[in-house]
């Protein structure tokens, strides 16, 4: 009930709603979502009676009504009961606004009758009495006797279409009215979303229904039982305004209404919404933009009201607090920047569980939030929605350094696959295009978002584990300063936009332009922080029919590519990329250090190129990777100019390439990142003595791959490395498999230390809720190692057959950052953070070169393995020069898979190889000598036979028996006698 005042007898409320000239409707000001509420009648007076339906009202009834609801609504009062009459709900109040008495007031200015008195006369109806004779005298308000007044007070109310749809013609006023405000005031709140208001001036009696949304049913009450109208509103404007109850129902109303009603009660939280929007708009005046009419002829429109300070959507207010839902059929008629407002504030209030999503479980997705800010130089455009950044933080050249962007919340045409005949489709390649004449080479901030896990591109092999899908980073990428693209900004950038982001964004470009599309995320998938300004810029496209919005067919443009071709079409071409000496080109791809792939617009086709007289190091050689990094940075899609000197037998184009003037051959060659070959004669080359310069400087510094380089020494170009040449690391060994195989982490890699922080810095949650997370086998997950508790990456290698049903169900887990592995419960295992799980696994599969060691299965397998922990498993770092690589286990690395490094396992304390010690205690073997070896595997070979000979001599280990068995044969070792153990 409402609050008392202080004195007593005397209450405190709200006007929540004035029925008629002398009624209100009185709420309580405690902090319940539904106050309890009071309909009273102001004490000793009498208004006029509003019209029914199909009635009509008594005379300034409506003036009447209208001076009160001004007078009161919202306003905060005080009244108090004077008296009461039996049988009747309503009690008749004195109210006060502040100091002003209610009563007196509507009396003074004439819009309501004094009731003669039954009985005492008390001062306060004297007073009334003495009022009203004052207004009589004046002749205001009901007293108004001048000519015509009283039937201009009379409302001609149109036939009411609340009901009788075809009363109204709702097409008709749609199309007058549409996008233009209406004024109106709401007579009763059916529920939270619909209204039955009168539309001004006509008084017409209609039904809106609030665009976009839908609040909680009321449910439907028995018409048969008697209700108080203060508690449930009756369906007629201003129903029950007098203090005379309504006739009771006749038998044939009962009867029909027994026969059409059941009781069904409201939906949750039903009661609220519609609460929530009576104290906004009830009785009070709004304004209501149409937005189109459904089959049945009702109105759909959005509300307006005013909060006193500003105008507010009723549709967005109950959205935001938890009170209604999007529809999409009626915010199919609104404008898209109002849907798209609509549908944001109901993503918000799903993630807070506002009240109708209190129980509210967002549907699986594979996207996760991240968040990781860098700033970095645009290597590559690979597409018109994915960019390739180095990152500033990292070494300069690291490979490591180049991350692979994906734009977030955006879609372009895909470029195709030649290889599969794929063609690029329409305005592909202009998306590429523009965006590497604006961004390559250029400083970008880049904000990453979300990450995404895909499966792989079909039509690939598809090997089992995490091959089978992969994970893409997206984030805005902002482009810090401004050149070509400076002509955009004013065109596709809001200025408000542009203040709150750090520069550009080139999504937003993209576009802008027409190169793209919005994606329509569901609604708890991660997306663009700026997604609001993407939807807007492609609104302007759309408008401006640009790019593929654009009803004009797209350019088209045929290119050859003779990478693909036969030699013999590429000396087809020769003459004609002979015939201009110098000319522009594109470089589309860095294949190697001094071979790319160059785009050739004048010729339209793509064409093998490789430096004349230049040659770099080798795939899997030292210094390859260092190479190709530098031309990355350096020309990567840059415009260049080339001179084609000739191409060679596998078509293959050679000549001379300058980028901004500068010969990238002095480049490579300055870096010691090449050697001169110039067997064929310096003399067809340009810049010939500038090469040969270059390549001098770098000797005299023993710049990379001049390390070893001794004057008057030359080794000759394209001889296989000498042992000094050998590729070498600091490795620390993390895991034994067995006697000869083991995992190590390099110690100069900058991914050590940098997933080492990104794991030490996350906050890990609490275990997940079963269902929320289920990892799969090949999934990369955070694992909680047992003989530690660290949390470390892990890939799952099995796991419980179907969904997940208890904390306790056990995964087999890879950790690939160690090549350990081991038996974890679920509540061990976390989702990964995209960021840190993007890295490759730092455990790199190692063997002992030159030695054959029992397995695990086989004798002496088990004393290896165990001989080999000690010797290494003890955290010191060891020099491993790598003898040859085994490719045979593929791409994908983790449990034995992979490409495995040959090596030699160096003390540098003690001057000596774990290769030599597995030999010297008869715990290893050597493989047998091929017929034509190498140099170095011969010399490598004979220094370990020594060690062999040594275990042989002795009966250590395997030699207890003496010989073994012929290395020609195939099968395991012998298996020991029985009884025959070790001592």
């Amino acid at each position: 009930m409402a609050q008392p005042a202080g004195n007593s007898g005397w209450l405190k409320g709200r006007v929540k709603a004035v029925t008629s000239g002398d009624t209100l409707v009185i709420m309580g000001l405690t902090k319940a979502e539904i106050p309890p509420e009071k309909t009273v009648v102001l004490a000793h007076l009498s208004a006029p009676r509003l019209a029914r339906r199909g009635g009509q009202d008594d005379p300034f009834a409506w003036n009447s009504r209208e001076f009160l609801r001004k007078l009161c609504i919202g306003k905060d009062v005080v009244f108090r009961t004077e008296y009461t009459i039996p049988n009747f709900s309503r009690e008749f109040c004195s109210v006060f606004i502040g100091t002003t008495n209610v009563g007196s007031e509507v009396v003074t200015h004439g819009w309501v009758k004094v009731k003669e008195g039954k009985g005492e006369v008390t001062p306060e109806h004297t007073e009334l009495l003495r009022l009203e004779e004052q207004a009589r005298q004046q002749g205001i308000g009901l007293w108004d006797r001048s000519p015509g007044s009283t039937e201009a007070s009379i409302r001609n109310l149109p036939p009411s279409a609340v009901g009788d749809p075809s009363n109204l013609d709702a097409m008709s006023l749609l199309a007058s009215n549409k996008g233009k405000p209406m004024e109106a005031i709401v007579e009763q709140v059916r529920d939270g979303s619909s209204l039955r208001v009168y539309l001004l001036p006509e008084f017409q009696f209609v039904q809106v229904f609030v665009a976009g949304i839908q609040a909680p049913s009321m449910g439907r009450r028995m018409t048969q039982e008697p209700t108080i109208a203060a508690e449930l509103p009756s369906d007629e404007p201003n129903g029950e305004t007098n203090a005379e109850s309504r006739g009771p129902l006749t038998s044939a109303q009962r009867i029909a209404a027994s026969s059409t009603f059941n009781e069904v009660s409201p939906d949750a939280f039903g009661r609220e919404a519609k609460h929530f929007t009576e104290i906004r708009v009830l009785n009070r005046d709004v304004r209501i933009v149409l937005e189109g009419v459904d089959k049945f002829s009702n109105l759909i429109g959005s509300v307006y009201y005013s909060d006193g300070k500003s105008a507010k959507d009723l549709a967005m207010e109950l959205i935001e607090n938890g009170y209604a839902k999007y529809v999409e059929w009626s915010a199919s008629m609104m404008e898209d920047e109002a849907r798209r407002k609509l549908k944001a504030a109901e993503l918000q209030a799903k993630k807070l569980k506002l009240r109708l999503w209190t129980n509210y479980v967002p549907p699986a997705t594979n996207s996760m939030a991240i968040s990781d800010n860098f700033t970095g130089k645009v290597v590559e455009v690979v597409s018109g929605d994915c960019v390739v950044v180095a990152d500033d933080s990292l070494p300069f050249g690291s490979p490591a350094a180049e991350r692979r962007v994906n734009l977030s919340s955006i879609r372009c045409p895909k470029l195709g696959n030649p290889r599969r005949e794929e063609k690029p489709a329409p305005y592909a390649r202009e998306a590429r295009e523009f965006l590497r004449t604006r961004l390559i080479g250029r400083q970008v901030q880049v904000s990453m978002e979300y990450s995404r896990k895909v499966p792989v591109a079909d039509g690939s092999a598809a090997p089992a584990g995490p091959a089978d899908s992969r994970v893409m980073g997206f984030g805005s990428v902002f482009l810090l300063s401004q050149g070509k693209e400076g002509e955009d900004v004013s065109s596709t950038v809001p200025p408000t936009a542009v203040n709150q982001q750090p520069g550009v964004n080139v999504a937003e470009l993209i576009i802008a332009r027409g190169f793209g599309t919005v994606i329509r995320h569901r609604d708890f998938e991660e997306r663009s922080n700026h997604y609001e300004n993407l939807l807007a810029a492609e609104s302007r496209a759309t408008t401006g029919r640009k790019g593929i919005h654009s009803a004009k067919d797209p350019p088209s443009m045929h290119v050859t590519d003779l990478l693909t071709a036969s030699a013999k079409k590429a000396k087809d071409f020769l003459p004609f990329l002979q015939r201009n000496r110098r000319m522009t080109a594109v470089v589309e791809y860095v294949l190697s250090g001094h071979r790319f792939k160059l785009f050739v617009p004048k010729e339209t086709c793509s064409i093998p190129f490789s430096i004349s007289g230049v040659r770099c190091p080798g795939r899997d050689e030292p210094y390859s990777n260092e190479a190709i990094s530098l031309m990355r940075r350096k020309i990567m899609q840059r415009d260049v100019e080339i001179e084609v000197e000739t191409v060679d037998r596998t078509g293959t184009f050679i000549g001379s390439l300058w980028e901004s003037k500068t010969n990238v051959g002095i480049t490579l060659l300055e870096s010691g990142l090449a050697r001169l070959q110039t067997g064929f004669g310096a003399d067809r080359i340009p810049d010939a003595h500038l090469l040969a310069q270059a390549e001098q400087s770098a000797k005299k510094q023993k710049l990379k791959i001049w390390e070893n380089y001794v004057e008057g020494e030359e080794v000759t170009n394209g001889a296989t490395p000498d042992k000094k040449q050998k590729e070498e690391f600091k490795a620390v060994v993390t895991e034994v498999l067995s006697g000869g195989k083991f995992y190590v982490q390099a110690v100069a890699d900058q991914k050590v230390s940098s997933i080492q922080q990104q794991l030490a810095s996350l906050n890990i949650k609490e275990a997940p809720v079963i269902g929320a997370f289920n990892p799969k086998k090949g999934d990369i997950v955070l694992a909680q190692f047992s003989a530690d508790n660290s949390w470390n990456r892990a890939m799952v290698v099995s796991g419980p057959r179907g969904a997940v049903q208890s904390t306790k169900d056990k995964f087999e887990v890879f950790y690939i950052d160690y090549g350990n592995q081991e038996a974890v419960t679920y509540n061990q295992l976390r989702p990964l953070d995209a960021t840190v799980s993007s890295a490759p696994g730092l455990a790199q599969l190692c063997q002992l070169a030159y030695l054959k060691v029992p397995t695990l299965e086989e004798d002496y397998g088990q004393e290896a393995a165990m001989h080999l922990s000690e010797c290494t498993l003890n955290g010191k770092e060891f020099k491993a020069v790598i003898e040859e690589r085994d490719t045979s286990g593929g791409k994908v690395k983790g449990q034995g898979t992979g490409t495995i490094l040959l090596v030699t396992l160096i003390d540098e304390e003690s001057d000596t190889s774990i290769n030599s010690i597995m030999l010297k205690g008869g715990l290893a073997r050597l493989e047998k000598r091929r017929r034509w070896e190498p140099k170095d595997r011969q010399i490598a070979l004979d220094e370990l036979e020594k060690y062999q000979a040594e275990a042989r001599t002795a009966r250590l280990g395997m030699w207890e028996y003496g010989d073994i068995q012929s290395d020609d044969e195939e099968n395991p070792l012998p298996a020991k006698k029985t009884g025959a153990g070790k001592r």
